[in-house]
């Protein structure tokens, strides 16, 4: 799967989905400033570095992945699902690169904050790209089985196609 930027989708947004996506996002992070304020800022720290607006991209997802098979005479349901599943994995991925930026940070920051950015970054950079190569490596595709055809995995389908 190649990573690209696609433009197209703006168009096929609403604009009261930019709404709630800014909204969410804004209450988020007014949450972590107000947990900051009571309980230090590290547990604001760790309330801000929550996903503000996943929730929402994952129901906006859904929605038009839906609403594009249904254009098409098809239901939608399945692929709604699935299209807000993989953008879930891939915010998960994500986090384990942000915990990985955090902590070199953490760690780093008292010899120099400069050099601690960049260790930083090349710390998400390696745990990002180590997850999602994993990731890659280990997964299996799951479907039902055609009646009279044996259940395979990805990697030997590719081989047999």
């Amino acid at each position: 799967m190649l990573v690209k930027l696609s433009l197209s989708t703006l168009k096929q947004t609403h604009w009261y989905e930019f709404g709630v996506r800014f909204v969410l996002g804004g209450l988020a992070t007014v949450l972590a400033g107000i947990v900051g304020a009571c309980f230090g800022v590290s547990a604001g720290g760790l309330f801000l570095a929550l996903p503000a607006i996943f929730c929402a991209s994952a129901t906006l997802i859904e929605s038009h992945e839906r609403r594009a098979k249904e254009k098409a005479g098809l239901s939608g349901r399945r692929r709604g699902q699935e299209a807000a599943a993989l953008d879930a994995a891939g915010a998960a991925m994500g986090s384990i690169g942000l915990a990985a930026f955090a902590a070199v940070f953490y760690v780093t920051t008292p010899m120099s904050t400069i050099g601690a950015f960049a260790a930083a970054v090349v710390a998400w950079t390696a745990a990002s790209m180590s997850t999602w190569w994993l990731r890659r490596k280990l997964r299996t595709v799951s479907r039902r089985p055609r009646p009279g055809r044996p259940l395979q995995s990805a990697r030997s389908r590719s081989f047999l196609a």
